[in-house]
This record gives structure tokens, C-alpha cells and sequence, in this order.
């Protein structure tokens, strides 16, 4: 079979990169591995929250070795190399910052612009590649960044800030197939990542106890959980940075026959408000601000569809696009949209790009309760 070029993929240890790269063999691309190593838990204080510290071997190392593993299974050569310094310059430091406003980022998204889809490519490039590729699943058709077959497994959400030259001689060879012939391939190669559960957590940092984790970069500053309604003090949280929009469990506060809502914070008073019942009203917005706008390609609709989080459904949405490269996203009413969190636009099948939810409004006004 005649080779196609050499495509240096993104091989992380998991099932996903795995097979990836099985199919890039079989599609006759010249394949090799670049495994990146984004954190280092003793550079980075990483501590308190950590529950790797007693093991003999840190989750990113054994990642590692498991890549080794497979990319010997499958005769490809394994390149590493380490991002450390720029994860946090351009993506930790963004989360830490982001919190620090009282908002609800999203890393895995910045860590997709500024690590997977820039520095990773600059490496690549050094090694010859004429394509790179990763284990997202995704799809690019017609020059199009397209949702993937697996619509449960679909990422566009988080490829949404990358620019139409990020995309150019990317493969996302996962983009037609579903999870579970994902893991039947893996198997029948007898990988040792066939199994093997799918990551969870912070981008490259992992699995934490998100609230222990925290207090090695933040302070911890307790405030009163107030009704929004009532003024009454509900009882105490533990620092507003652990909450979203939207959210009930971890509240700890009882007495009350219906559920209480998180539905705004108050950063200079360190105030966090909630209110009664799912359908109460301070969860609804009907038009929100978006900047760092993003687009990766040349449609610029005034009606799409829009993500407002990761697996949220699509909602039908107007664009009214500002002088200042901002836009103002309208909607009917949608629940816990939340600033910080990524407004991703979809035209059927393309998702063409998005933005930062900036401001939350109803009827023209940005409500006050929401930073």
C-alpha cells in the first residue's frame, strides 16, 4: 500500500488515541506516536487533593508507559515531549484566573486552543509530520468541522475555539465509529488499553478531590448561602469558586421540601444566592454576551443553534454580532446559563466556532446576581 504522508498523532495511554492510530495504519499513513506531559504534581504543589501520592507511579507516567505499550504492538515509533511550562502559562493559570472571578471555566477548551491544537502542532511539524491527528471525537468533511458519528462521545463542544488554521491536515479518524467498536478493536489487537477506563477530570491533571485541589492555589474564603428571595441566611458556603450555576448536591443545607438551586454569587460580599424549586425563575435567561469570539470558517449565520455546556442539548438561537467583535446571543428561555462556560454554535452537523459567556441577561438587562 502506498503511503499517504506521516501523521504524527497525539497518543495519551487511553483507548481512544489507541485505535486511532491502528486506523491510520490500516488507512496507509506513515504513523508515529508524540506522547505530551502537560503536569507535574511536585513542580506544580500539587498536593493537597492528590490521590496518586502514595503510589509508586504517577498516573501520567503509567499513561506513558502504556502508550510505549501499544505504540510496540502496533510497530510505530513514540516521540515525548513536555508542555509543562506552557499548560500552566496558557491553561491553568486561565482556570485559576477564571475562578478567582467567581466563574465556571472550562480548561479542556484552552488546553485544546493553546497545547493539543499549537504547541503539539509546532512539535509535529519538527518531526515531519504532513498531518497530525488525535482520538477526539470529531469529524472535519468539506473542510467542515463536523460532530462526530458517536453523538454521546461527540467533542466538538471542546475543539469550538479553534481557528480554521488550526484545523488544516488534522485527522480526526474516530470521527465515523462508535464507542464500542472503539474498544472491540482495541481488543481484538489484544492492547493493553483496551480496557482501560476513559480519563476523567482536569485536562492532563486528572482525577482530584476538586475541593482539596483547589486549596493549593486558592484561598479558601467561607460566606453565607443567602435565599435570593427572602434575604435569609441559609447557612454557610465553602468558597464560591466551588459552585456553579445550576447546581444542588453540596449544599448542605436541609429543611427545606423542595430542592435549592445555586442561581448567583455576589463576589465582593461573598454571597452565594439560592433559590427554591428547579423551575424557579432566577435560573432563566433569554439572551447572554459571548467574547474571545471564534470562528473557523466563513459562515457567519444570524440564526444556528448553540451548546451552552458540554452534552447539553442544542437550543435555536439569534446572533446580533457588535462593533466591539462581541456578540449577543438571544434565545427563548434556557436555565443555569452560566458565564465563564462556552457558547458553541452549530449549523446542522458543522460546528463553525463560538465564544466565552462574558454576561447573562433577561429582557435587555444583565442580571445582578450573576458575575
Amino acid at each position: 500500500m502506498e503511503k499517504k504522508g506521516k501523521v504524527i498523532i497525539g497518543m495519551s495511554g487511553g483507548v481512544d488515541s489507541s485505535v486511532a492510530a491502528i486506523l491510520l495504519k490500516e488507512q496507509g499513513y506513515e504513523v508515529e506516536g508524540l506522547f505530551m506531559r502537560n503536569w507535574d504534581s511536585t513542580i506544580n504543589n500539587d498536593y493537597l487533593g492528590n490521590p496518586n501520592l502514595q503510589n509508586n507511579i504517577c498516573p501520567q507516567e503509567q499513561d506513558y508507559n502504556d502508550a510505549v505499550e501499544v505504540c510496540n504492538k502496533i510497530n510505530i515509533p513514540l516521540h515525548r515531549i513536555d508542555f509543562i511550562k506552557e499548560y500552566w502559562d496558557f491553561v491553568f493559570t486561565y482556570f485559576l484566573d477564571e475562578l478567582k472571578k467567581g466563574r465556571t471555566p472550562n480548561p479542556d477548551i484552552m488546553c485544546n486552543k493553546y497545547i493539543k491544537f499549537d504547541y503539539f502542532i509546532k512539535e509535529a511539524k519538527k518531526l515531519g509530520a504532513s498531518y497530525i491527528a488525535t482520538g477526539h471525537y470529531a469529524k472535519i468533511k468539506d473542510g467542515y468541522l463536523c460532530r462526530s458519528k458517536d453523538t454521546n462521545k461527540d467533542q466538538t463542544y471542546f475543539l469550538s475555539q479553534l481557528s480554521k488554521e488550526q484545523l488544516n491536515n488534522v485527522i480526526f479518524p474516530l470521527g465515523d465509529i462508535e464507542k464500542d467498536e472503539v474498544r472491540s478493536i482495541a481488543k481484538k489487537y489484544d492492547l493493553i488499553t483496551a480496557d482501560k477506563k476513559d480519563s476523567t477530570g482536569i485536562c492532563f491533571i486528572g482525577e482530584r478531590n476538586f475541593k482539596e485541589f483547589l486549596k493549593n492555589y486558592l484561598p479558601n474564603q467561607k460566606g453565607k448561602i443567602v435565599n435570593i428571595d427572602t434575604n435569609e441566611v441559609l447557612g454557610e458556603h465553602i468558597g464560591l469558586m466551588y459552585y456553579t450555576i445550576g447546581q444542588r448536591r453540596g449544599l448542605d443545607i436541609g429543611g427545606n421540601d423542595q430542592r435549592l438551586f445555586v442561581v448567583g454569587k455576589n463576589l465582593d460580599q461573598n454571597i452565594l444566592y439560592v433559590a427554591l424549586g428547579d423551575d424557579n425563575k432566577y435560573l432563566y435567561s433569554d439572551s447572554c454576551l459571548i467574547d474571545s469570539v471564534n470562528f473557523n470558517c466563513e459562515l457567519r449565520p444570524k440564526e444556528c443553534t448553540a451548546k451552552f455546556r458540554y452534552r447539553a442539548k442544542d437550543y435555536p438561537v439569534r446572533l446580533e454580532y457588535l462593533e466591539n467583535g462581541e456578540i449577543l446571543v438571544r434565545y427563548d428561555d434556557i436555565k443555569s446559563v452560566t458565564p465563564g462556560q462556552a457558547c458553541v454554535f452549530y449549523l446542522n452537523e458543522k460546528c463553525i466556532g463560538g465564544g466565552i459567556i462574558k454576561e447573562v441577561r433577561k429582557n435587555d438587562t444583565k442580571l445582578w446576581y450573576l458575575l
